[in-house]
């Protein structure tokens, strides 16, 4: 059985977004009073009084940068979460943010948005589903509320 893996934030891509963001704004932590953000760096939760900051990300952009893909208007960024400082990264079994309303929106190899599905199934049905597609490179699961990136699962 193919499984498909969540990707968080790669490390080196933290790095740079915790001093700039993909707009270009400098990053601000703060101590997060209430707990609950959607952290994209270790694929869980923030707790109450961690430091994390709210940065704007492009994560088609950077994919595309790698494989040399021309998103077009396709290419986006927007708001997540991330720990301020270096974290431990993702202790995963299973996907994150499973309690969440997500979408899975498909790419092309050349980074062009093929379609999406709302996910109501186990998040393995909704990746072999868009998967069984030789089209789609890639999927990002997004929450349906904001829109916002969740996470990246990429084809085998």
């Amino acid at each position: 059985m193919t499984t498909y893996p969540a990707r968080p934030i790669a490390p080196s891509v933290l790095k740079e977004l915790r001093t700039v963001d993909d707009a270009g704004r400098p990053t601000v932590p703060v101590a997060d009073d209430e707990g609950g953000a959607p952290l994209r760096c270790c694929l869980r939760r923030s707790e109450p009084g961690e430091r994390i900051a709210l940065v704007s990300y492009a994560p088609l952009r950077r994919w595309a940068a790698e494989t040399g893909a021309q998103p077009g208007a396709y290419d986006e960024q927007g708001p997540v979460f991330i720990h301020a400082d270096e974290c431990e990264g993702p202790d995963l079994d299973g996907h994150p943010f499973d309690n969440a309303h997500r979408t899975v929106r498909r790419y092309s190899a050349d980074g062009h948005i093929l379609g999406g599905e709302l996910v109501e199934a186990p998040d393995d049905v909704a990746f072999r589903n868009a998967f069984d597609d030789p089209s789609v490179a890639l999927v990002h699961v997004r929450a349906v509320e904001y829109g916002c990136f969740l996470y990246e699962v990429r084809r085998g």
